[in-house]
């Protein structure tokens, strides 16, 4: 099994127009990552996996968390695979060093990320947001993450993901 599914895969620097403004600008830090136009009502990850036959377990979803400490609220990316679930109220929370923790609201989440609901991504996010991201998304090996629009999907090397900048790899998966 592989996460390539039935998508014809394009290298990402060369349609950059299938992805968000802040995505296409972050690129070139995932030399690998390679690009698929889909349907944009097939953008959320169970209706994805089924129509273009990528297993779960290849592909990763990200999401917003806002913590909160003091009055200051930070904003965290968590791409975790959909086949499992983040502990977002213990280990990330923790990591972000945030008394209390939820899932930003989908307006705010757009906003400061500059992409669409249900494509955001780890690449191409605010310098200063932490990204934990699961072990397993690289223990997967290739992996589908949203590429900042509904319309497209990218395919990327996990081990380049997790050299990104931002990105520390840490056990989030619950149970």
């Amino acid at each position: 099994m592989n996460a390539a599914g039935t998508l014809t895969w394009t290298p990402a620097a060369e349609r950059t127009d299938l992805l968000a403004a802040p995505v296409a600008a972050a690129i070139a830090t995932l030399p690998s990552a390679r690009v698929a136009e889909i349907d944009p009502e097939l953008a959320d990850t169970a209706a994805f996996c089924e129509a273009y036959g990528s297993p779960a377990e290849f592909s990763a979803n990200c999401v917003v968390v806002a913590g909160r400490r003091g009055g200051e609220t930070k904003h965290a990316a968590v791409p975790v695979l959909a086949s499992d679930r983040a502990d977002i109220n213990g280990v990330v929370r923790r990591h972000i060093d945030a008394r209390k923790i939820s899932f930003a609201p989908m307006a705010e989440a757009v906003e400061i990320t500059g992409m669409e609901y249900g494509g955001i991504t780890p690449v191409g996010l605010p310098a200063d947001w932490p990204v934990p991201v699961d072990v397993a998304v690289v223990a997967a090996g290739e992996v589908v993450i949203g590429s900042g629009v509904r319309g497209s999907k990218l395919l990327v090397d996990a081990t380049e993901l997790a050299a990104l900048p931002s990105v520390e790899v840490l056990a989030l998966a619950l149970g």
